[in-house]
């Protein structure tokens, strides 16, 4: 079905954007709602579900090497129970790749295209992404280790120039209000967390498959120090009014101002955001044409490419009405959503899995 291999380094490479790209843009002010001064500590906190459900991935991978989610289930939980907890991976993946693209949709609207339809926004980016999943996992970790770089550069810039206008007062007082305020702030990021989950339908397919679980480690580790940082640079600047900010970060990067000819680098967290979602959609879009061809037993995942892009354009306005929706279904449902399909269901998966391999040796061991 796919007879290309990437390196666990373009898996990271493929990752890291994967889950940044939608959290840099809004984990800040939705921090800020709960942990105020905390909000830095929110994604240490966040990233713990992250080093599970990798650790939890690679696990279930090591014991059904060859296979992705949609296969093992199967042979973990018997055939009929196994297809129907595929199907609901494929109805979880397949929306949510549409509540994605539809938030990049509305942010390129509100920003900067104002009289463009978003449909035409859409169409174009998961046209442009049917493209690149259609190459291959080859073709898209190579497309992932081109992009980062183009995606780290411009908030490095921005973490530099930003530098004459960061307040560092703003920070204290440290846990003022106890723990659990971040707590409370690390629950939205954790539903992003748990969407190195992904990882499942990659390994299969790395050329170096022992390195798998250490450079996902390094990629929770990276995704974490991002959002950190980016939460700190968020609070020097803006302070207490991180909160009431859609996109704190554009909101920081129009702070800048060198010599009254170096400003205005909004463009420069446009080019971030889109390549990160370009990264992102294109990932989470191969998991869903690849387990729907699995789950259908077909030989070759290409020939689906293209109907699941229209259903995933189609999630993206039967799902939600308006970007208000959008907003609520990110705070509100998905953390929980994501979690449960992503890290509570995989975890009971590999207990079932395990229990059943520890029985057979014991059947094995007492018959000889």
């Amino acid at each position: 079905m796919e007879k290309g291999k990437i390196s666990s380094l373009q898996m990271a490479f493929m990752m890291y954007p994967t889950i940044v790209a939608t959290a840099i843009l809004g984990v800040p002010s939705i921090t800020a709602k709960y942990a105020k001064t905390d909000l830095w500590l929110s994604p240490i906190l966040a990233s713990l579900i992250g080093y599970a459900t990798v650790y939890i991935a690679y696990k279930l991978h090591k014991l059904y090497p060859k296979q992705t989610v949609i296969q093992f289930s199967e042979q973990i939980i018997g055939r009929i129970p196994g297809k129907i907890l595929g199907f609901l991976f494929l109805f979880f993946y397949i929306p949510i790749t549409g509540q994605i693209l539809r938030s990049y949709g509305e942010y390129i609207v509100d920003s900067f295209l104002v009289k463009t339809p978003i449909s035409v926004i859409m169409a174009s980016m998961i046209l442009l992404c049917a493209f690149i999943v259609c190459g291959g996992i080859e073709v898209l970790g190579r497309a992932a280790q081109l992009f980062v770089p183009v995606f780290i550069i411009p908030i490095l810039l921005l973490i530099i120039l930003l530098g004459p206008d960061l307040e560092f007062k703003n920070i204290f007082p440290v846990l003022g209000n106890g723990i659990m305020p971040p707590i409370k702030g690390s629950i939205v990021p954790g539903g992003w967390f748990s969407e190195f989950f992904l990882i499942i339908f990659i390994l299969p397919f790395l050329a170096d498959m022992k390195k798998g679980m250490k450079h996902g480690m390094m990629t929770v580790f990276a995704v974490m120090m991002t959002l950190v940082v980016v939460n700190l640079i968020v609070l020097f600047v803006l302070g207490s009014t991180t909160s009431t900010k859609n996109y704190p970060l554009m909101n920081v990067s129009r702070y800048i101002s060198l010599a009254d000819f170096f400003e205005h680098l909004e463009s420069a967290i446009m080019a971030v955001w889109i390549v990160g979602a370009f990264v992102k959609i294109s990932v989470f879009y191969y998991a869903a044409a690849l387990g729907t061809a699995q789950w259908l037993n077909l030989s070759d995942y290409r020939p689906v490419v293209w109907p699941i892009g229209i259903l995933i354009v189609e999630f993206s306005f039967w799902s939600y009405p308006s970007a208000m929706d959008v907003s609520r279904f990110d705070i509100i449902a998905f953390p929980f959503y994501g979690v449960l399909m992503q890290t509570l269901i995989p975890l009971l998966l590999l207990v079932i899995a395990v229990v059943k391999r520890n029985r057979q040796r014991k059947k094995g061991s007492n018959s000889s």
